[in-house]
């Protein structure tokens, strides 16, 4: 017998709120890792360039695990899928914590968080493909909610992680917050599942145009629409990243960082709270904005807005507040590239294989990265951050014109030609 009306929406959201919490919990290496660095450094006594490989590692392995995650995950199946995933990115994060608890040597760290990352990639891959799944009416915004756990959801950890390590220290940290956190993923494993056939039946038509057919992973690779995709992806998290990882020493070199601004905060602190705030809700709004408007519309507004950010944080040199008015703008439209791209990619290859494919786009983040370092070297060659600043606007108006002159026409191609069929 399928669900009610009320029973769906109860599935379905309650499904979409666990799998926010599994984000929750896996991003806390990430998004705390910062403040285990200096504890590290003074209790080893390793460099800490060494110590900050280890979060490269992490990144890397999370990322690219994730299209692996995503086919085991469709493969095994609504229910089995999740569960497998999720219990094993659960021990695998749990035992990562705990080798960076008694970790003697930095290659254990690396070790550590290496096992870390593959978990938090299974758990990424599997809620990420849940969203899209759940939701084929509202997906960008599900996936929206999905990706903000990752981002703004860990806010919630950092200052207890924080306070532990100065009153237990960074090892009783690792320890107890790794275990509780694969202790919870374990529990929450058995009760999240994909939808059964015909159990969306009566959600309302969506009203962005969703594919008929189901690619797998290896359509997928040969289809020129989503390299376009991955370019896309490339550009917006390049710019994204090239930025946000340098707030602090734009800042610095603008002679704001240490400003106060706030209640006795300096400026950097201000710009960092706004800015991960910012971040966080950016991907349901955009996600939500897109399922009413459409991706290619959503994406135009936001990377153009990202575009005049930008140039906004070029030219806020004197102003404290207009800084971090900039700071934060460029936060908010670079967040939601974690919601827009996946909707967008369910939507043109179908939901079948949705948590590999999502994953396979995924990666553009792990090539993006290895963009960052330019940025730093046109820091080097102009003696200032606004060529990069104005290189990032370009990137996002660049991405803007392929949204509208390339993406839209092949994706209203490819429905016509499905309705044809059909």
């Amino acid at each position: 017998m399928l669900p009610t009306d009320e029973m769906l929406r109860g599935n379905r959201w309650s499904q979409l709120w666990l799998g926010v919490v599994c984000m929750i919990l896996i991003a806390n290496l990430q998004y705390s890792w910062t403040l285990f660095v200096d504890p590290v450094h003074l209790a080893r006594g390793w460099k800490l360039s060494a110590i900050q490989l280890a979060f490269t590692i992490f990144v890397a392995l999370e990322t690219w695990f994730t299209p692996v995650a995503g086919w085991a995950a469709d493969h095994l199946g609504r229910r089995r899928g999740p569960l497998v995933l999720i219990s094993f990115g659960g021990v695998l994060v749990a035992a990562g914590w705990v080798v960076n608890a008694y970790a003697g040597s930095v290659t254990m760290i690396y070790w550590g968080n290496g096992l870390a990352g593959v978990g938090a990639g299974a758990v990424y891959a599997t809620c990420v493909g849940n969203a899209v799944k759940w939701f084929p009416d509202r997906r960008g915004l599900a996936v929206g909610i999905t990706a903000a756990g990752f981002g703004a959801g860990a806010a919630l950890t950092v200052v207890p992680v924080n306070i532990m390590i100065h009153t237990a220290g960074y090892a009783h940290t690792f320890l107890w917050f790794g275990l509780g956190q694969g202790v919870l993923l374990l529990l929450l494993a058995p009760i999240m599942r994909g939808p059964a056939p015909g159990e969306l039946a009566e959600l309302p038509i969506p009203r962005v145009e969703q594919s008929t057919l189901h690619s797998t992973p290896g359509q997928l690779l040969v289809s020129p629409v989503f390299w376009l995709l991955y370019v896309m992806f490339v550009l917006v998290s390049a710019s994204g990243l090239m930025v946000t990882a340098q707030i602090a020493p734009i800042a610095k070199d603008d002679g704001l960082a240490s400003v106060p601004i706030l209640f006795g905060a300096s400026l950097l602190s201000v710009a960092l709270v706004v800015d991960n705030l910012m971040n966080g809700f950016a991907r349901p709004f955009f996600g939500y904005v897109s399922d009413r408007i459409g991706r290619e519309a959503t994406m135009a507004t936001a990377f153009s807005l990202g575009a005049v950010s930008y140039w906004l944080l070029a030219v806020a040199h004197q102003s404290p507040w207009f800084f971090v008015l900039a700071a934060a703008l460029v936060f908010f439209t670079w967040g939601e590239i974690f919601s827009l791209f996946p909707s967008t990619c369910t939507d043109l290859f179908g939901s079948r294989y949705a948590s590999a494919n999502a994953g396979l786009l995924y990666t553009a983040k792990g090539v993006s990265v290895w963009l960052v370092p330019l940025g730093n070297v046109l820091v080097a060659r102009t003696g200032s951050w606004t060529s990069v600043l104005l290189a990032c606007a370009a990137a996002n108006i660049g991405v803007v014109l392929l949204a509208l002159f390339v993406l839209l026409p092949i994706r209203i191609r490819r429905h016509r030609l499905q309705k044809e069929v059909a």
